[in-house]
């Protein structure tokens, strides 16, 4: 199967301090791959260098074939990788329809903008009920719904998501992971970061480890499930 990010010997430095450190990673077209670790590893950092909003001190990020790395965030996005981030970074005065409308500045399309907003209604009703609510006044749940609705109308190639269920209660976390398989269904290619190993292992087709800014392991969540230290640390088996 074809690649479509991979990442080069990649690190990058705060300061002195190595925040990655030669980092390689493949994800191909239509996979989901996730990325866990515990706090401090590196992951979101991970995901900020794919999206242009850390720069790489050394090595390259290439997409669809091309040297991304050099480039500036807003051309990063333009070439359709979208990132959600951590904490949803929303505009909370804003209605949900304007949050979901933002995610689809860029496109021109209005049948596809049509069938994005189907879709994301499909896997997120709640926001269809909620759509001239204040995004202020959601639940978190609602509000990662959301974070990750607006990312989608940017009809991305690839779904950059960062800690889904961070701070959800376990029933909104399998909300939200059950979109996740569907958007994974539809053929959007993801890398997921997710501190619930757990939740991670069950809908990534590969599973990279990340610690102290290092991937440790990659595999199948059967290949990691042999690992008796993924068991124990991660798994709590």
């Amino acid at each position: 199967m074809k690649s479509l990010l991979e990442l080069k010997k990649v690190y990058l430095y705060y300061g002195k301090a190595k925040a990655l450190e030669e980092i390689n990673l493949t994800v191909e077209a239509n996979a989901l791959d996730a990325v866990i670790g515990p706090n401090g590893a590196g992951k979101s950092t991970l995901l900020r260098a794919i999206s242009g909003l850390e720069e790489i001190d050394r090595g390259r990020i290439i997409f669809e074939g091309e040297r991304i790395d050099e480039l500036k965030a807003h051309e990063i996005a333009q070439r359709g990788i979208a990132h959600c981030p951590e904490r949803r970074r929303l505009f909370y005065d804003m209605t949900v329809m304007e949050n979901i409308e933002l995610g689809a500045y860029t496109l021109k399309d209005k049948a596809k903008y049509s069938k994005l907003l189907d879709f994301v209604f499909e896997i997120f009703p709640r926001l269809h009920e909620r759509t001239k609510q204040r995004a202020g006044t959601l639940s978190g749940g609602e509000q990662q719904m959301l974070a990750i609705a607006r990312s989608l109308m940017a009809n991305p190639r690839f779904l950059l998501l960062d800690e889904p269920s961070l701070g959800l209660a376990p029933r909104v976390k399998d909300r939200i992971f059950e979109a996740i398989r569907q958007i994974k269904q539809e053929g959007t290619t993801t890398l997921l970061v997710e501190q619930d190993a757990v939740l991670a292992m069950e809908v990534a087709d590969t599973i990279h480890v990340l610690e102290d800014g290092k991937i440790e392991l990659s595999g199948t969540r059967e290949e990691l499930e042999r690992e008796p230290r993924i068991k124990r640390v991660y798994l709590g088996i």
